[in-house]
């Protein structure tokens, strides 16, 4: 197949590309187009929670296409009003703002929790945050974010983020004062490194913010919708939050995102909030029919058992080769690479068919489809095992 010639620089350069196109993709696989098949364990970051292309999200998409495309926020949409319920139902929140993108859905948190500040706290609007989270890239939310990187661009910030260690309660503590409305985090943060918060902090912690009436609230932009075996990360602590937030995975590869919250939360007055495209029924039909797939029997078993294969055949790889550990829940997992060889990894791994990520020069971060199997997953292991033995083999030479 003839490579199509295409111009580049049309586009803004916001992030290193390789100069090939993607065409087309089903499942765990894309292909560019020259024609080549690439096996894809990145998932647009955890954004495709059932792979490329699946028919369920088609066929969504159609059949609501022909009915209507938006409203305008103005007025209630049928399936905008379903998911709110569906998710409402399957989750300890009332109410459900949707968004575009997890960031918009993040920065949606950090208006809702001030303005429960200057409601029933006197005006408080600190929102404790922990050192390698990632909540976007809207100012408030890479104000919000403890990405060092991110400390010294676009000055100057959004006040209000005093930033803790993660799993680490007494740090919480000493940051509590009289500005304080909530503490915010990501049960694993993925972006760091996939850094899993404890069960026992995310109990410890809840009950901290309780005792000083405070908001707790969960970013679950990678972690939700299955991603680590549960359809929220936070259940895995048997917490109830009083904001969640979710992205990615809730569209399974189209732009949508919720902020949900309990009704005693829920304070936003009108005009406070909105947004053009939010809630519009196009992506709310997708939300619903990928809402209901994870839901359907044995769906979040099958990602616990995937997750705990995939799990294995990493340590087992990592022994062989002599890395680090394994971290991370269900298929959301890490590897320590022990040496910073990850981008040389990432990019050998390209040429040869395998997509993977590097959050951190020493890690990769492995974020398959929920359904991946695993002869997808044997594939994968044998592609990144030859990966790792040449350059093994290069670095003993040199």
């Amino acid at each position: 197949m003839k490579t199509a010639t295409h111009r580049f620089d049309a586009l803004m350069d916001i992030t290193a590309r390789p100069p090939i196109v993607f065409v087309r993709g089903e499942g765990s696989y894309l292909w560019d187009d020259s024609g080549k098949r690439y096996l894809d364990f990145m998932q647009g970051w955890a954004v495709n929670c059932l792979g490329h292309a699946p028919a369920l999200i088609s066929e969504a998409l159609a059949a609501q296409s022909r009915l209507l495309l938006t409203p305008s926020p103005a007025f209630y949409n049928a399936p905008s009003l379903e998911l709110a319920k569906a998710l409402t139902y399957q989750s300890c929140f009332d109410q459900v703002f949707f968004a575009n993108s997890g960031a918009e859905a993040n920065e949606g948190a950090i208006k809702l929790a001030r303005r429960y500040g200057d409601i029933f706290r006197g005006g408080a609007f600190e929102i404790i945050t922990f050192d390698g989270a990632f909540h976007g890239r809207t100012l408030a939310t890479m104000s919000a974010s403890g990405k060092k990187a991110f400390d010294v661009l676009f000055e100057p910030k959004v006040p209000g983020f005093p930033r803790a260690q993660l799993n680490d309660l007494e740090s919480v503590q000493r940051l509590i004062n009289s500005n304080t409305v909530a503490v915010m985090l990501e049960p694993i943060q993925g972006e760091a490194g996939v850094w899993p918060a404890s069960d026992l902090f995310l109990r410890k912690l809840r009950e901290l913010t309780r005792a000083h009436g405070l908001l707790l609230i969960v970013d679950e932009i990678q972690t939700g919708i299955g991603r680590t075996g549960k359809l929220f990360a936070h259940q895995h602590a048997g917490i109830e939050p009083d904001i969640m937030t979710l992205g990615k995975g809730i569209g399974g590869g189209v732009p949508l995102a919720a902020l949900l919250a309990t009704r005693h939360v829920s304070c936003f007055v009108h005009g406070d909030q909105g947004g053009t495209y939010n809630g519009n029924p196009l992506m709310c039909a997708v939300g619903l029919a990928v809402l209901r797939e994870v839901g359907t029997v044995g769906f979040l078993k099958s990602v616990t058992d995937t997750g705990l294969y995939l799990e294995s055949e990493l340590q087992r790889l990592s022994a062989r080769h002599g890395l680090g550990e394994v971290r991370g829940k269900g298929l959301l997992l890490a590897l320590d690479l022990k040496l910073p060889i990850a981008a040389e990894l990432v990019a050998q791994a390209f040429e040869a068919g395998l997509l993977l990520n590097a959050p951190r020069p020493d890690t990769l971060r492995l974020m398959p489809a929920l359904n991946v199997t695993h002869a997808e997953i044997a594939e994968m292991i044998d592609g990144l095992d030859r990966v790792l033995t040449r350059i093994g083999a290069a670095r003993c030479v040199a």
